[in-house]
C-alpha cells in the first residue's frame, strides 16, 4: 500500500498544479444540473487525474464526480474502486481564500484505505494509508496524529460556505466546545488529523468523492467518521450520496 500512495501522490499534485492555472478567474465558472458550481480548473484536474489512474491500475473502476454529473461512470462498485473529487470547494476556490483540495481515495469493501488531498494554493499535501498519515508543507514532510482533546474543551470545525447553525448548535449541547474554526473543502477533515480540532459534524448534504481521501487521512492518523448514532461509515452506495455524519479525533466521543 505504501508503493501505491506514493504513486498516487504526484498525480493529486499535479492536478492541483493545474488548478492553480485558473485560479482567480471566475469566467470558467458555470452551474451544473444540481445547482453547484464547476469551473475549467475542476475539469483540468480530472483530465490529469483519470488518465494516470486508468494506467497505473486499470482494473479497479474510477468514480469520478465531474464524470458522474456528466452521466458518466462504472453503474455499481463494490470491492476496491477509485474515488475521485478533482476540486472539492470550488466556492472556496472561486472566492480566492485557498481552501479548496484535490482528492484521491482508494475504496475496499466500504472503507476508504487509502487517501492523498492536496490544498495547492495553500502548498500542502496530505496522504494516509496503512495506519500512518503524513503532511507535507513549507516545513518539510512530517507525521501527523490526532489529539487528545485538551482540559479547556474541544475545538469544532465546520463548514465555511455550508452547513445548519441551529442544527450545529443543537448537536453540541452539552458538549465541552472550547473552539469554533471555520474550514472549506475536505481540509475539514485534515485539520482534526494533524492534531488542530477534534470535531466536525456534519448535518448537511455531501457526497462521498467530497470526504473519502480526508476521512482515509483522518484514519490513518488515528480518528474516525460515523453516522449520527454511531455507526460505521460506508462507501459504494448506489447514488454516493452522504447521510449526516461526525468525524472525530483520538478520543472525542
Amino acid at each position: 500500500m505504501t508503493a501505491l500512495l506514493a504513486a498516487i501522490r504526484p498525480i493529486a499534485e499535479e492536478a492541483g498544479r493545474a488548478t492553480l492555472a485558473f485560479y482567480g478567474d471566475h469566467a470558467g465558472a458555470r452551474e451544473k444540473a444540481d445547482g453547484s458550481p464547476v469551473t475549467l480548473a475542476d475539469e483540468a484536474a480530472e483530465a490529469v487525474i483519470l488518465p494516470a489512474l486508468r494506467a497505473l491500475t486499470p482494473e479497479i473502476p474510477v468514480v469520478s464526480e465531474e464524470e458522474v454529473a456528466q452521466g458518466i461512470g462504472p453503474a455499481r462498485v463494490g470491492g476496491r474502486f477509485w474515488l475521485v473529487d478533482p476540486l472539492d470547494g470550488t466556492k472556496e476556490f472561486l472566492s480566492g481564500n485557498g481552501e479548496f483540495t484535490v482528492n484521491i481515495a482508494l475504496i475496499e469493501d466500504g472503507r476508504p484505505i487509502l487517501g492523498v488531498v492536496v490544498a495547492p494554493a495553500l502548498g500542502e499535501t496530505y496522504a494516509g494509508a496503512d495506519g500512518e498519515a503524513f503532511l507535507t508543507d513549507s516545513a518539510g514532510e512530517r507525521r501527523i496524529l490526532c489529539r487528545q482533546p485538551p482540559g479547556e474543551g474541544e475545538t469544532v470545525v465546520g463548514s465555511r460556505s455550508h452547513g445548519d447553525a441551529s442544527a450545529m448548535e443543537a448537536f453540541l449541547q452539552g458538549r465541552n466546545v472550547a473552539a469554533f474554526r471555520a474550514a472549506g473543502s475536505s481540509l475539514k477533515l485534515c485539520l482534526i488529523a494533524r492534531g488542530d480540532a477534534d470535531l466536525y459534524p456534519r448535518l448537511g448534504t455531501t457526497m462521498e468523492w467530497d470526504i473519502a481521501a480526508g476521512h482515509a487521512v483522518l484514519a490513518a492518523a488515528g480518528g474516525r467518521v460515523t453516522t449520527l448514532d454511531g455507526a460505521p461509515f460506508a462507501y459504494g452506495k448506489p447514488d454516493f450520496r452522504n447521510p449526516h455524519f461526525v468525524a472525530y479525533g483520538a478520543a472525542s466521543v
